[in-house]
């Protein structure tokens, strides 16, 4: 299983492009930017390198750790999938091709998409000495053209983007998403109802068009889950020092929620449950919440049952596990 903290290579080039900025210029840079995505504005205030640094100190660590959660419950499921090309649709400063070459390194052939000049610039400066991804293809352009445009690949991933976009758009670009995926389809978004809501649209769009859930969903039926609830996840992260600076924050670690789904050209056997959230621990019993392929059920282990009891303990959101 991937570590969910940045690879020491990728550590090291960022903190090497830190040498000579200022890092309360990056903080305050940092504040703005964020500001302007909880607002729905995406990366078009990001111009200039320090915007694009100050954005990958504050959000790449998150970013990476989402991602590799989502690839790490993928390879759980199948993990014969030995992908060869990866295509990282909106791909910003690389965060998600960096999470993939680490995930499978099966991967040769990266192909990245992006219309953000000064995140495209910063992310081929961070592979300049990265043995696996310094020859990498990354093509400015929008999402939607740039597809049109591009290879298809073995692993398709879109992270982080398509809340940037409008609903149309997001129809539209699902389809052509699901055209360049030779195997399998990953979207990752916010863990928030917004980001949950748009991974549902996705994912019923495309199970529509032939697609089979292979995470975080343990079948291809609607999602019986019902508002007020949503389906996310969390993943925690270590901060270094320069993350705690920029993000002014005194934690020394970070839990990113996030909403995925992972799919596949070919079905699957029989999938197991997913814990939805930390199940709850008591002398009694554990009550787990678990999405099952016959829909959604709170489970209740009696600590009698201590066989079963000592299993259950041990689950932990977002597992996918079998029931008692």
């Amino acid at each position: 299983m991937t570590s969910p903290d940045l690879p020491a290579e990728l550590k090291s080039a960022l903190d090497a492009k830190l040498r000579g900025f200022s890092r309360n210029d990056a903080a305050e840079r940092s504040a703005s930017i964020s500001k302007n995505y909880r607002d729905g504005g995406g990366s078009g205030t990001i111009r200039s390198e320090t915007d694009a640094l100050a954005y990958a100190l504050a959000r790449m660590p998150a970013t990476y750790a989402a991602v590799t959660a989502s690839l790490n419950a993928l390879s759980d499921i199948r993990p014969d999938f030995a992908p060869k090309s990866l295509l990282d649709i909106g791909a910003g400063p690389g965060t998600a091709s960096w999470a993939a070459a680490e995930a499978f390194s099966t991967l040769q052939d990266f192909t990245l998409l992006d219309a953000n000049d000064a995140l495209r610039k910063l992310a081929l400066d961070l592979v300049s000495e990265s043995f696996r991804l310094r020859d990498l293809n990354y093509e400015r352009g929008e999402a939607r053209n740039s597809l049109i445009k591009a290879k298809a690949a073995d692993l398709v991933i879109a992270s982080y983007m398509i809340g940037e976009i409008s609903a149309a758009e997001q129809s539209a670009l699902a389809t052509l998403m699901w055209e360049k995926t030779r195997d399998t389809l990953l979207v990752v978004q916010p863990g928030t109802p917004a980001g949950y809501a748009r991974i549902i649209a996705l994912r019923e769009r495309l199970i529509a068009d032939g697609a089979h859930v292979a995470a975080p969903c343990p079948h291809d039926d609607k999602c019986p889950l019902q508002t007020p609830d949503w389906c996310h996840f969390t993943q925690r992260l270590q901060r270094s020092r320069a993350h705690k600076q920029v993000k002014g924050a005194e934690l020394p670690y970070e839990d990113e929620k996030f909403a995925y789904v992972a799919l596949t050209r070919s079905s699957l056997a029989a999938r197991p449950a997913r814990v939805l959230a930390q199940p709850d621990v008591s002398k009694v019993e554990i009550t787990a919440k678990l999405c099952t392929p016959a829909g959604h059920v709170l489970s209740r282990t009696p600590r009698r049952a201590k066989a079963d009891y000592a299993i259950a303990r041990r689950w932990r959101w977002g597992d996918a596990v079998v029931e008692p």
